[in-house]
Protein backbone atom coordinates (compact mmCIF):
# COMPACT_ATOMS: atom_id res chain seq x y z
CA UNK A 1 0.00 0.00 0.00
CA UNK A 2 1.04 3.61 -0.98
CA UNK A 3 1.73 5.54 2.50
CA UNK A 4 1.69 9.31 3.38
CA UNK A 5 5.87 9.63 2.25
CA UNK A 6 5.00 7.95 -1.21
CA UNK A 7 2.48 10.33 -1.95
CA UNK A 8 4.45 13.27 -0.65
CA UNK A 9 7.44 12.73 -2.41
CA UNK A 10 4.87 12.29 -5.78
CA UNK A 11 2.66 15.44 -5.08
CA UNK A 12 2.79 19.00 -4.07
CA UNK A 13 0.54 18.45 -1.04
CA UNK A 14 0.48 22.31 -0.40
CA UNK A 15 -0.64 23.08 -4.09
CA UNK A 16 -3.31 20.30 -3.65
CA UNK A 17 -4.85 21.42 -0.67
CA UNK A 18 -4.72 25.58 -1.88
CA UNK A 19 -7.11 24.18 -4.73
CA UNK A 20 -9.41 22.33 -2.73
CA UNK A 21 -9.53 24.91 0.36
CA UNK A 22 -10.07 27.44 -2.86
CA UNK A 23 -12.80 25.04 -3.62
CA UNK A 24 -14.49 25.22 -0.67
CA UNK A 25 -14.25 29.26 -0.51
CA UNK A 26 -16.45 29.16 -4.19
CA UNK A 27 -18.82 27.30 -2.59
CA UNK A 28 -19.38 29.22 1.01
CA UNK A 29 -19.60 32.26 -1.51
CA UNK A 30 -22.53 30.99 -3.07
CA UNK A 31 -24.37 30.53 -0.33
CA UNK A 32 -26.57 33.33 0.96
CA UNK A 33 -27.83 34.03 5.06
CA UNK A 34 -31.11 31.67 4.61
CA UNK A 35 -29.20 28.50 3.45
CA UNK A 36 -27.32 28.40 6.76
CA UNK A 37 -30.18 26.58 8.24
CA UNK A 38 -30.15 23.89 5.84
CA UNK A 39 -28.96 20.09 6.54
CA UNK A 40 -25.82 19.09 5.27
CA UNK A 41 -24.32 15.21 5.04
CA UNK A 42 -22.63 15.61 8.77
CA UNK A 43 -26.08 14.00 10.90
CA UNK A 44 -26.94 16.76 12.90
CA UNK A 45 -25.32 19.98 11.72
CA UNK A 46 -26.42 22.32 9.82
CA UNK A 47 -24.75 24.19 7.15
CA UNK A 48 -23.96 26.89 9.97
CA UNK A 49 -22.69 24.38 12.49
CA UNK A 50 -20.66 22.46 9.71
CA UNK A 51 -18.69 26.40 8.74
CA UNK A 52 -18.53 26.83 12.25
CA UNK A 53 -16.53 23.74 12.52
CA UNK A 54 -14.36 24.45 9.16
CA UNK A 55 -13.24 27.65 10.42
CA UNK A 56 -12.09 26.97 13.89
CA UNK A 57 -10.59 23.90 12.44
CA UNK A 58 -8.88 26.28 9.42
CA UNK A 59 -7.97 28.27 12.49
CA UNK A 60 -6.13 25.23 14.61
CA UNK A 61 -4.31 24.41 11.43
CA UNK A 62 -3.03 28.14 10.84
CA UNK A 63 -2.01 27.94 14.73
CA UNK A 64 -0.25 24.26 14.40
CA UNK A 65 1.40 25.72 11.02
CA UNK A 66 3.17 28.89 13.76
CA UNK A 67 4.28 26.19 16.48
CA UNK A 68 1.18 27.12 18.70
CA UNK A 69 -1.63 24.06 17.73
CA UNK A 70 -1.04 22.61 21.41
CA UNK A 71 -3.72 25.40 22.63
CA UNK A 72 -6.45 23.74 22.63
CA UNK A 73 -7.90 26.84 22.45
CA UNK A 74 -6.80 28.06 19.27
CA UNK A 75 -9.39 24.76 18.25
CA UNK A 76 -12.13 25.89 19.96
CA UNK A 77 -15.61 26.06 18.06
CA UNK A 78 -17.13 29.71 18.24
CA UNK A 79 -20.24 31.49 17.17
CA UNK A 80 -19.82 34.38 14.50
CA UNK A 81 -21.91 37.22 13.25
CA UNK A 82 -21.17 36.51 9.84
CA UNK A 83 -20.45 32.74 9.42
CA UNK A 84 -19.50 32.96 5.55
CA UNK A 85 -17.09 35.87 6.27
CA UNK A 86 -15.50 34.35 8.94
CA UNK A 87 -14.48 30.75 6.99
CA UNK A 88 -13.54 33.04 4.04
CA UNK A 89 -11.26 35.04 6.49
CA UNK A 90 -9.73 31.56 8.51
CA UNK A 91 -9.19 29.75 5.14
CA UNK A 92 -6.87 32.59 3.92
CA UNK A 93 -5.53 32.79 7.61
CA UNK A 94 -4.48 28.98 7.07
CA UNK A 95 -3.49 28.96 3.23
CA UNK A 96 -0.57 31.49 4.21
CA UNK A 97 0.20 29.94 7.61
CA UNK A 98 0.97 26.48 5.27
CA UNK A 99 2.94 28.47 2.72
CA UNK A 100 5.37 30.18 4.99
CA UNK A 101 5.43 27.49 7.34
CA UNK A 102 9.17 26.00 6.71
CA UNK A 103 9.28 21.49 6.14
CA UNK A 104 10.60 20.38 9.37
CA UNK A 105 7.77 22.37 11.05
CA UNK A 106 6.29 20.24 13.90
CA UNK A 107 2.77 20.40 13.49
CA UNK A 108 1.04 19.95 16.63
CA UNK A 109 -2.79 18.14 16.20
CA UNK A 110 -3.69 17.71 19.83
CA UNK A 111 -7.92 16.64 18.50
CA UNK A 112 -5.77 13.08 16.72
CA UNK A 113 -2.61 12.92 19.04
CA UNK A 114 -1.87 14.74 22.13
CA UNK A 115 1.84 15.62 22.85
CA UNK A 116 2.73 14.56 19.28
CA UNK A 117 4.65 16.52 16.18
CA UNK A 118 3.46 16.04 12.85
CA UNK A 119 5.85 16.41 9.66
CA UNK A 120 4.09 19.33 8.08
CA UNK A 121 3.83 17.56 4.78
CA UNK A 122 1.77 15.05 6.49
CA UNK A 123 -0.03 17.38 8.48
CA UNK A 124 -1.34 19.07 5.39
CA UNK A 125 -2.01 16.27 4.34
CA UNK A 126 -4.70 15.63 6.81
CA UNK A 127 -6.35 19.21 6.07
CA UNK A 128 -6.40 18.17 2.47
CA UNK A 129 -8.32 14.87 2.84
CA UNK A 130 -10.54 17.13 5.41
CA UNK A 131 -11.24 19.88 2.92
CA UNK A 132 -12.10 18.16 0.02
CA UNK A 133 -14.68 15.82 1.98
CA UNK A 134 -16.03 19.07 3.81
CA UNK A 135 -16.09 20.89 0.74
CA UNK A 136 -18.62 17.89 -0.72
CA UNK A 137 -20.39 18.47 2.03
CA UNK A 138 -21.12 22.02 1.27
CA UNK A 139 -22.14 21.35 -1.81
CA UNK A 140 -23.87 18.48 -1.24
CA UNK A 141 -25.77 21.00 1.21
CA UNK A 142 -26.43 23.69 -1.52
CA UNK A 143 -27.29 21.09 -4.21
CA UNK A 144 -24.17 22.69 -6.46
CA UNK A 145 -21.67 20.17 -8.56
CA UNK A 146 -18.60 19.08 -7.23
CA UNK A 147 -16.26 17.28 -9.05
CA UNK A 148 -12.59 17.74 -8.15
CA UNK A 149 -9.63 16.94 -10.50
CA UNK A 150 -8.45 13.82 -11.80
CA UNK A 151 -4.71 14.30 -10.12
CA UNK A 152 -6.40 15.56 -6.61
CA UNK A 153 -8.99 12.96 -6.24
CA UNK A 154 -6.00 10.22 -6.79
CA UNK A 155 -3.98 11.53 -3.49
CA UNK A 156 -7.41 12.04 -1.85
CA UNK A 157 -7.74 8.13 -2.34
CA UNK A 158 -4.36 7.15 -1.38
CA UNK A 159 -4.76 9.65 2.00
CA UNK A 160 -8.21 8.24 3.11
CA UNK A 161 -7.53 4.59 2.57
CA UNK A 162 -4.69 5.36 5.08
CA UNK A 163 -7.39 6.51 7.77
CA UNK A 164 -7.78 3.80 10.76
CA UNK A 165 -11.34 2.04 10.58
CA UNK A 166 -12.57 1.27 13.37
CA UNK A 167 -14.33 2.26 16.95
CA UNK A 168 -12.32 5.21 17.41
CA UNK A 169 -15.41 6.51 14.26
CA UNK A 170 -18.27 5.73 16.69
CA UNK A 171 -17.14 7.94 19.53
CA UNK A 172 -18.84 11.31 19.59
CA UNK A 173 -16.56 13.71 17.73
CA UNK A 174 -15.06 11.30 15.58
CA UNK A 175 -13.96 12.73 12.60
CA UNK A 176 -15.11 10.52 10.16
CA UNK A 177 -17.92 7.93 10.41
CA UNK A 178 -17.43 4.18 10.22
CA UNK A 179 -16.33 2.99 6.71
CA UNK A 180 -19.60 2.26 3.94
CA UNK A 181 -19.55 -0.33 0.99
CA UNK A 182 -19.12 1.43 -1.89
CA UNK A 183 -21.85 1.73 -4.57
CA UNK A 184 -22.36 -0.45 -8.08
CA UNK A 185 -19.22 0.42 -10.16
CA UNK A 186 -17.97 4.04 -7.86
CA UNK A 187 -16.07 6.68 -9.37
CA UNK A 188 -12.79 7.63 -7.06
CA UNK A 189 -14.86 10.42 -5.35
CA UNK A 190 -17.92 8.10 -4.48
CA UNK A 191 -14.23 5.67 -2.87
CA UNK A 192 -13.47 8.51 -1.45
CA UNK A 193 -16.46 9.50 0.58
CA UNK A 194 -17.44 5.98 1.72
CA UNK A 195 -13.99 5.10 3.04
CA UNK A 196 -14.58 7.91 5.21
CA UNK A 197 -18.17 7.16 5.74
CA UNK A 198 -20.42 9.36 3.92
CA UNK A 199 -23.08 8.60 1.67
CA UNK A 200 -22.35 9.61 -1.98
CA UNK A 201 -26.24 9.67 -2.91
CA UNK A 202 -27.19 11.90 0.30
CA UNK A 203 -30.01 12.36 0.90
CA UNK A 204 -32.03 10.07 -1.04
CA UNK A 205 -29.39 7.55 0.60
CA UNK A 206 -29.89 7.05 4.66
Amino acid sequence: MTTIDDLLDTVDIRELDHGVVGRSCDLVRAAAPEDLTRPTPCAGWTLADLLAHMTAQHLGFAAAARGHGADRDRWAVRDHHDPIGAYLSAADDALGAFARAPEDQAFALPELLPDHGFPAGQAISFHFLDYLVHGWDVARSLNLPYAPDRDTLAAALVTAELVPDGKARTVPGAAFAPRRDAPDDPDTLDRVLTLLGRSPGWPAQP
